[in-house]
């Protein structure tokens, strides 16, 4: 059974950083295309970040371009989003999804085929 299990939200002060983890398990990500999103209360789900898995080319949502980076551990099967100079407008849960197969980066909902539950970010003072 495939799962992606996200951690690292929490509440965080505006200015601050965190780092997000991925944890797949049930199969190997290494060739797979990976992405993060996050939906805030009353928005659509929205694209952040996105890998690819042969090249390690990225690819951000104008939003984020510039304060958050998408990595990724092949040996773990592990996928990171490192948030900095978080805003109160980056609150919302973040999750991660994995492609079956691919190559290049993917920049919508229906692109993926796995998800994660979901980590809380709330940035506040």
């Amino acid at each position: 059974q495939v799962q992606l299990v996200e951690s690292g939200g929490r509440l965080v002060q505006p200015g601050g950083s965190l780092r997000l983890s991925c944890a797949a398990s049930g199969r190997t990500f290494s060739r797979s295309p990976m992405g993060w999103f996050r939906q805030a209360p009353g928005k659509e789900r929205e694209f952040v970040a996105g890998i690819d898995w042969s090249t390690d080319i990225t690819y951000y949502a104008d939003s984020v371009k510039g304060r958050f980076t998408i990595s990724r551990d092949n040996a773990k099967n592990t996928v990171y989003l490192q948030m900095n100079s978080l805003k109160p407008e980056d609150t919302a849960v973040y999750s991660c999804a994995a492609r079956r197969i691919g190559s290049g980066v993917y920049y919508h909902t229906w692109d993926y085929d796995y998800w994660g539950q979901g980590t809380q970010v709330t940035v506040s003072s």
